[in-house]
């Protein structure tokens, strides 16, 4: 249901002369929570509704980061998508942008196992007024602030905590604090010590990386927005075996994202290539010929070629010589079972030659390479090295004005 659209154009191009952009007209940050943020494509927008069906009571309204809820909305009040609500809160309330109505909510409760007629789902109060707007815009501003305060106040008191982030109520009643850390935190302290420097309620909540990274944001190793702070919202589990799988290298470096955890995009091919590897044969197989015994050394998924080398050639730890990174032979899936099959009967055949398939030509460039531009070789050429002139028996410079210079003959 999340997508990375919208309901309105977001073709920001620059005014001339103006630093305002067109599209949303709110210069790079709609009013949904910004552009390419977790906003939701309502699908179902152009479908009408069946004549007498009542229109769905639940809206999502979402806050700061990547929160969002639900709340049941009165029939005299009309919300539309993109308009600030001050919704139930305890104690007071709060201010949120509405990011999705109608028959796409009722889908989106499915999604998170909530009933539509749950006594849990809070109230909308109204529309925001500008008063609200405006204490909720002061709020903003204090975060920042009081998250650098707090930060010093948990080091001051040696909590192995980390604050990540401070949200403050629209009304400024509440302020919620999210951390991470590894063990329990006893931070009944803290919230006094919270609660006499920022005058509010202070209400802690603990985070996963996961849920940091996607509150924070960034840029990925990709150079694009992180996944968990634009479109992203269920956190599947990610192992090494999606690696193994796509045969990557279990290098932690390249494998983990700003959250410390295995990237969530190791997930998205995995499908692909476990459909592919259905047909494969078992990687711990031992091909048997009379020339010896062959194991799989690697593989092509998408090519569908295995490469065997034989046991006896290759070369052991700390041996000189020989190896079999010469010795590997490419062989297709479909001839690897041929000769799995003749091993099961009893065949073993002389060698691989007879299994290898030639493999097809390279297509022409189409264009004639007249500068050697598609040598591989070509960065490896030293420049030629000029020889120093001699300077010693270069004549003086003469820097007098052309006035005073003597004309040439």
């Amino acid at each position: 249901m999340e997508e990375h659209d919208h309901d309105h154009d977001h073709n920001h191009t620059v005014v001339a002369g103006s630093a305002s952009v067109s599209g949303c007209k709110n210069n790079g940050v709609c009013g949904t929570g910004g552009c390419n943020k977790l906003s939701v494509h309502d699908w179902l927008s152009d479908i009408p509704l069946p004549s007498g069906a009542p229109q769905f009571d639940v809206v999502e309204v979402r806050f700061k980061g990547s929160r969002k809820e639900f709340y049941r909305c009165p029939e005299h009040i009309r919300v539309k998508v993109g308009e600030a609500v001050a919704v139930e809160a305890n104690p007071g309330h709060d201010i949120g942008i509405v990011s999705a109505t109608g028959p796409i909510v009722k889908l989106q409760l499915k999604k998170k196992h909530i009933e539509p007629d749950s006594t849990e789902i809070k109230s909308v109060y109204r529309l925001a007024k500008p008063a609200d707007i405006e204490k909720w815009e002061e709020g903003k501003k204090l975060e920042e602030s009081t998250k650098i305060r707090s930060r010093i106040i948990t080091e001051q008191l040696k909590l192995t905590m980390k604050l990540s982030d401070v949200e403050y109520q629209g009304d400024q009643k509440k302020a919620t604090f999210f951390y991470t850390a590894e063990d329990r935190v006893d931070f009944r302290e803290l919230i006094k010590k919270l609660a006499e420097e920022f005058k509010v309620r202070i209400e802690m909540r603990q985070i996963g990386t996961r849920q940091e990274a996607s509150r924070v944001g960034g840029i990925g190793d990709c150079g694009r927005e992180l996944c968990c702070s634009t479109w992203l919202t269920d956190f599947k589990t990610v192992t090494t075996g999606s690696a193994r799988y796509q045969n990557l290298s279990l290098n932690p470096v390249k494998l983990a994202g700003q959250c410390g955890k295995l990237k969530c995009c190791l997930n998205y091919e995995l499908d692909s290539y476990l459909d592919a590897l259905k047909d494969f044969p078992d990687s711990n197989t031992v091909l048997k010929t009379k020339k010896g015994n062959a194991v799989q050394m690697k593989s092509d998924i998408f090519k569908r070629l295995l490469w065997y080398g034989y046991k006896e050639m290759r070369r052991e730890p700390g041996e000189e010589g020989g190896g079999a990174s010469g010795q590997w032979v490419p062989i297709p899936v479909d001839r690897v079972k041929e000769i799995i099959q003749m091993n099961l009967q009893g065949i073993f055949p002389p060698d691989f030659n007879e299994f290898v398939e030639e493999a097809p030509p390279l297509p022409s460039l189409g264009y004639l390479d007249v500068v050697g531009q598609d040598s591989i070789t070509r960065m490896d050429q030293k420049k030629s090295k000029h020889k120093k002139r001699n300077r010693k028996n270069r004549p003086p410079r003469d820097n007098r004005p052309a006035e005073n210079k003597p004309k040439p003959a």
